[in-house]
C-alpha cells in the first residue's frame, strides 16, 4: 500500500516511469480499486479542495492502466473466475452467428446459385465450408455442452427416422464432396417413430461430421438395426485409419491429452466436447455410446434406443440402403 501511494504521488508529477513490480498483481490491483473507493468516500469529509480531487484521480488511472495484465492473462482470468464459463458462451455466440453466414454463403456459391463456377472454385468453397462447419461445430459445442437440455424435447414425439437421416446428410454432404467421399444412409424397416429427433439428430451429426473429418477415403456410412420392433441401433462407421488404443480411454473426456508428435496430428482432437455432448444425450434418452475401432477397418461409434413405433404412420417392412456419393472429380482447365 506504501508503494501505491508514493507511486500516486510521483504521478502527479510526472507521467510515466518505472511501476513497481509488486503493484503487477492481483493483490496490488485490489489495492488500488480500494485506494480509490476511500479517496471518494472520504474526500469531501476531509475538507479538501474539489479542484484537488481530478488530478489525484487522472494519477490513479494511470497506474491502474500501468498495471493491468495483459490482455490474455486478463482473460485467463476470467475464464478461471466464477462467470467464466457464461463468457466462453458468450464469445461461442458472437463465433457461431458470423460462422452460419459463411456456410450459408459459400454452400450457395458452391451449388451455382449466384453464377457458373470452375471446378477449381468449386473445390475452394467446399473447404471454406468445411473449416467453417467445424469452426461452428466447437461453438456450437461449447454452447450445448451448459444447456444440453434445450436439446432435448421433454417428452417424446413423433418423428421420421429418414427425415433425421436426410437432414443429418444435407449438411455434412459439402464435406462428403470435397473429400470425394461417400455418405451411405441405412434407414431402419419401419420409419415413424416415436422418440428425441432433435437430440438424436445432433448425436448423429456430431458422430458423422467426426467420422468425415477423420477419413481421407472410402465412405462414412449411417446406419441401422432392428434388434427388436421397437429398438434399433444407430450407429456411424467410417472406412478411416481407425483410434489409436491409448486414446481410447480419455475419447469422451471434455479436454484430453494427446501427444500430436506421437499419435500424429490427425488421428483425433484433442478436445472432445462433441463427443461429451453425445454421450450426455444419448444417456438422457437412456442408453449409452459404444465405441469399436481398428487400425485399418476404421471406426464405429453404435447406441441403441427404444423408440416405439408411432401408430399413425406404421407402415410394413422394408430393406433400404440409400448411398449418396460426391460428384466425381474433373480436371480444371
Amino acid at each position: 500500500m506504501t508503494a501505491l501511494v508514493t507511486r500516486v504521488v510521483e504521478m502527479q508529477i510526472t507521467t510515466g516511469g518505472l511501476v513497481d513490480e509488486s503493484l503487477r498483481s492481483e493483490l496490488g490491483r485490489r489495492l488500488l480499486d480500494e485506494l480509490r473507493a476511500e479517496l471518494v468516500r472520504g474526500w469531501a469529509a476531509g475538507g479538501a479542495a474539489d479542484a484537488e480531487l481530478p488530478p489525484l484521480m487522472m494519477a490513479i488511472e494511470e497506474i491502474r492502466v500501468a498495471i493491468q495484465p495483459p490482455a490474455p492473462q486478463s482473460f485467463a482470468a476470467h475464464l478461471r473466475g466464477p462467470d467464466g464459463m457464461e463468457l466462453l458462451v458468450n464469445v461461442a455466440h458472437d463465433l457461431r452467428s458470423p460462422l452460419t453466414s459463411i456456410l450459408f454463403l459459400s454452400e450457395t456459391l458452391q451449388r451455382g446459385q449466384s453464377g457458373g463456377v470452375n471446378e477449381v472454385q468449386r473445390r475452394q468453397l467446399g473447404l471454406i465450408y468445411t473449416a467453417a462447419l467445424e469452426l461452428s461445430s466447437v461453438a456450437s459445442d461449447i454452447i450445448d455442452l451448459t444447456h444440453s437440455e434445450l436439446l432435448m424435447e421433454r417428452e417424446p414425439v413423433p418423428f421420421s427416422v429418414d427425415g433425421v437421416f436426410d437432414a443429418v446428410n444435407d449438411i455434412v454432404r459439402p464435406i462428403a464432396e470435397e473429400k470425394q467421399l461417400a455418405v451411405r444412409l441405412v434407414p431402419p424397416s419401419v420409419d415413424g417413430r416415436l422418440g428425441h429427433p432433435v437430440a438424436l439428430s445432433r448425436v448423429l451429426l456430431n458422430l458423422t461430421t467426426n467420422a468425415l473429418k477423420f477419413t481421407d477415403q472410402g465412405y462414412v456410412e449411417i446406419a441401422t438395426r432392428d434388434v427388436s420392433p421397437t429398438r434399433i441401433e444407430f450407429s456411424v462407421r467410417d472406412s478411416g485409419k481407425g483410434i489409436d488404443p491409448a486414446i481410447l480411454p480419455t475419447l469422451f473426456d471434455p479436454v484430453r491429452r494427446v501427444n500430436r508428435r506421437e499419435h500424429g496430428a490427425k488421428l483425433f482432437s484433442q478436445t472432445g466436447l462433441g463427443l461429451t455432448i453425445c454421450r450426455k444425450l444419448v444417456a438422457a434418452m437412456g442408453s449409452t455410446v459404444q465405441v469399436e475401432s481398428r487400425a485399418g477397418w476404421g471406426t464405429r461409434f453404435f447406441f441403441e434406443l427404444e423408440l416405439p413405433v408411432f401408430p399413425e404412420r406404421r407402415s410394413g417392412p422394408r430393406a433400404v440402403v440409400r448411398e449418396r456419393r460426391s460428384r466425381p472429380s474433373r480436371a480444371s482447365s
